[in-house]
């Protein structure tokens, strides 16, 4: 595993955009053979999709043999709500770049069949070639998308209940009103983001250091579903200064001296 320490969260954000566009590039994708990317949503990426846009709209890079499946959705929100992550990444991501809309894959949280709904999204990773970079981001607790402390660490694509920490912080987008918060929500499994071929995961802030400390020094648990990635062949791990403040100083040095030597991503 990988940690690439940056000086702050605009840092971590450019680096891993350009790691991005450096890994589509070299695939060169095609319409037969194309480019899968698994895509968070929440604060934490926005900054790269921001720089992503950018590469796009100066000709860098182009997502249309790009095929993108989401993390998450709330259970309930039809598309258009503002406050669903359908409304997020078109908002602040695909309505600014060249990506082909059947592409485009996000969980139906209004679906009839919600099993069916998480059976057919794996299902549809698996046809497209499976993913070949997933992006993330860890809350606090260390969960990853929504996938709770506690959360297997084989799960797949499954509807979840939300924990009271979660509705907590999420309540901000709802007017800061709890009980606004959806309560359950479909989300791909710590299983189905572990077999993406490559992973990173984006945590910036001091709020965040506990969850960083236990992934790169803690052993793994479900009670910190981050620290997964330990078991992970190509996994990353992208943090500013404030975020390793839980680190022991040797533990960041240590990182930090093996990344001056690597000339390139």
């Amino acid at each position: 595993m990988r940690l690439i320490i940056k000086d702050n969260y605009d840092d971590c954000a450019e680096w891993t955009a350009k790691y991005i566009a450096k890994k589509i590039k070299d695939a060169n994708p095609t319409e037969d053979k194309p480019y899968v990317l698994g895509l968070p949503t929440g604060s934490t990426p926005l900054g790269v999709y921001k720089k992503l846009i950018e590469l796009n709209k100066a000709g860098d890079i182009s997502f249309k043999n790009v095929i993108t499946f989401n993390m998450d959705e709330y259970v309930g929100l039809k598309d258009d709500d503002v406050q669903s992550y359908h409304y997020f990444m078109y908002t602040n991501f695909f309505n600014h770049i060249d990506i082909r809309k059947e592409n485009i894959h996000i969980l139906n949280g209004c679906a009839e069949d919600l099993e069916e709904e998480c059976r057919k999204y794996e299902e549809e990773i698996v046809k497209a070639g499976g993913i070949d970079l997933f992006l993330g981001g860890a809350g606090n607790d260390g969960h990853i998308a929504f996938n709770e402390p506690g959360s297997s660490l084989t799960s797949r694509t499954r509807q979840k209940t939300l924990t009271d920490d979660t509705l907590k912080a999420n309540s901000r987008f709802f007017d800061n009103d709890i009980t606004k918060v959806p309560k359950t929500s479909l989300t791909v499994g710590i299983g189905t983001i572990m077999d993406a071929r490559k992973v990173i995961i984006m945590m910036s802030g001091a709020a965040k250091s506990r969850a960083l400390q236990q992934v790169i020094e803690g052993s793994v648990s479900s009670m910190w579903p981050v620290t997964a990635l330990q078991l992970h062949r190509k996994a990353i791990i992208v943090a500013d200064e404030d975020c390793t403040g839980d680190l022991k100083v040797s533990t960041a040095k240590y990182f930090k001296s093996i990344e001056s030597k690597v000339k390139d991503f």
